[in-house]
């Protein structure tokens, strides 16, 4: 007598990527707008901290944090694009929380927390993909992030 199964293994296709534990289409997208959203705050507020006048070693390195950034946006709303979705062109709450601070201590703190956060948010989500060129690109991101928030840390003191 034939055994009728459940599932066929050839329909695994079919089934939802969270089921496997990976992101959905429209939550890669949300989180891509998100992180872009993030960017765009932390690249306007540390390129507005880097124009001020002060010591020319922090200027120089907020320059270059807000450079990678602003290269991060880019990368971040290719993907969008790419993906099928419409880039935000929202700031994310950071650059006003960021301005608000009456001291380049205090708003070097934040950025760090900031930094900190973005990298968190990408050390979850990471292994939640399937797309090899979006995880390449996120890994490097958080490598840099990585790297960055150790620089911040170096200008605080």
């Amino acid at each position: 007598e034939p055994v009728e199964l459940a599932s066929a293994p050839c329909l695994m296709s079919e089934v939802a990527q969270s089921y496997f534990g990976f992101l959905e289409p429209g939550e890669v997208l949300d989180l891509l707008n998100l992180l872009l959203e993030c960017e765009r705050a932390g690249a306007q507020g540390v390129m507005e901290l880097a124009r001020r006048p002060g010591n020319a070693h922090v200027r120089l390195a907020l320059r270059e944090i807000g450079g990678d950034e602003a290269r991060f946006c880019v990368l971040l709303a290719r993907h969008v694009e790419r993906l099928g979705g419409t880039p935000s062109t929202a700031v994310g709450d950071f650059y006003a929380k960021l301005m608000a601070k009456d001291s380049l201590a205090a708003q070097l703190a934040l950025l760090d927390r900031g930094q900190s956060w973005v990298a968190d948010k990408l050390r979850e989500a990471i292994p939640k993909l399937t797309d090899t060129a979006l995880i390449r690109d996120l890994q490097v991101m958080l490598d840099v992030h990585d790297a960055n928030i150790a620089r911040a840390r170096t200008l605080a003191r």
